[in-house]
């Protein structure tokens, strides 16, 4: 049965040099192997969800009223015009 990848071949060696596998098994693996090119690991690490960001209080911030906040911060949604009918 031939290496899936370098890792693997490299967990091999390990237990080639502590004992728990014979040369034999070894060599059996690596010679049907042959000279494949291997990927490093077989699956893709899995990404880690994304912290959320957490947003840290002002000590004695005032909370703004709704009109002052509209003034700074414009809508950003279109404005439709009616167009009366005659």
């Amino acid at each position: 049965m031939p290496f899936k990848s370098k890792a693997q071949r490299r967990k091999f060696a390990q237990l080639l040099v502590e004992g728990e596998i014979t040369p034999e098994t070894y060599e059996e693996w690596n010679r049907a192997t042959g000279t494949a090119r291997l990927p490093e690991r077989v699956k893709p690490k899995k990404k880690r969800a994304a912290k959320k960001k957490r947003v840290a209080k002002r000590v004695g911030a005032k909370k703004r009223s709704a009109s002052r906040r509209a003034t700074r911060r414009p809508s950003r949604r279109k404005v439709r015009t009616r167009t009366r009918k005659k």
